[in-house]
């Protein structure tokens, strides 16, 4: 069941969204952080709104939209502990890390064993350094890095601690690799994909991501964006209409 919205109907669409509400979107795969919050910012009437931690083009789950007098919960969810699901695909890099850009030609990984991949999870679990990709959204001068990324542009990125407390492999299915993490604000799961695959030996990129988790709030109640933008439709039948 998607989360219940707290909607008093002797205000306004408008006025109950710039009163204040928390929302949870299961965000769909291709659809940027800003899309999501561009179509419900048109959606709901009120320029006050924004998420809680950018999800990439590439990966779907859990964005926690504010809207109104709540933005000022922005700064607390971005905080929070995050959990991820996916897959990494190994034998193969990519520039970005994950599959916006072309994989190498297959590297041999015949000769991991089961063991092997398991135990490599272990120097990746606690505080670590991290750099992050290439092609982020963090700035250097100014400027988005994965713009600097696509006019081939490479600068050196700064290493930053994070903290993974919780690094599972769920499923292994060659060259597949489906994994379950938990970690703190800041880290990237392309990051830790290319760093697995290089501490095995024969690189890796990541090829799917779900969050599933920000804090206490979990993708199960998160409204698909489909089903929302119908219901905050619906709520034009149910309110009154603004005064003049």
């Amino acid at each position: 069941m998607p989360q219940a919205l707290d909607i008093d109907k002797s205000l306004t669409k408008a006025e109950n969204f710039q009163k204040g509400q928390v929302l949870l979107i299961d965000k769909p795969l291709e659809w940027t952080s800003f899309d999501v919050v561009k179509k419900i910012r048109y959606l709901i009437k009120i320029k006050k709104i924004g998420h809680a931690g950018t999800l990439d083009p590439l990966a779907s789950g859990l964005l926690i939209l504010c809207t109104g007098k709540r933005t000022k919960s922005i700064e607390q969810f971005m905080a929070d502990e995050k959990e991820y699901t996916g897959s990494f695909t190994l034998g193969q890099v990519t520039d970005s890390y994950d599959l916006e850009s072309e994989p190498s030609a297959p590297v041999d990984i015949s000769h991991l064993s089961e063991e092997t991949i398991r135990a490599a999870t272990l120097p990746f679990t606690g505080q670590i350094e991290q750099v992050p990709p290439m092609h982020s959204a963090i700035k250097v001068d100014g400027k988005r890095v994965y713009k600097l990324a696509r006019q081939g542009k490479s600068i050196e990125l700064k290493s930053r601690t994070v903290t993974i407390s919780e690094f599972e492999i769920v499923k292994l299915d060659l060259p597949r690799v489906d994994f379950r993490v938990v970690c703190s604000k800041g880290t990237y799961i392309r990051s830790l994909a290319n760093d697995f695959g290089k501490a095995l030996g024969v690189g890796a990129h990541l090829s799917a991501l779900r969050r599933t988790r920000i804090g206490e709030q979990y993708v199960r109640d998160a409204w698909k964006l489909t089903d929302f933008i119908d219901h905050v439709k619906s709520l034009d039948n149910e309110l009154p209409a603004p005064q003049n």
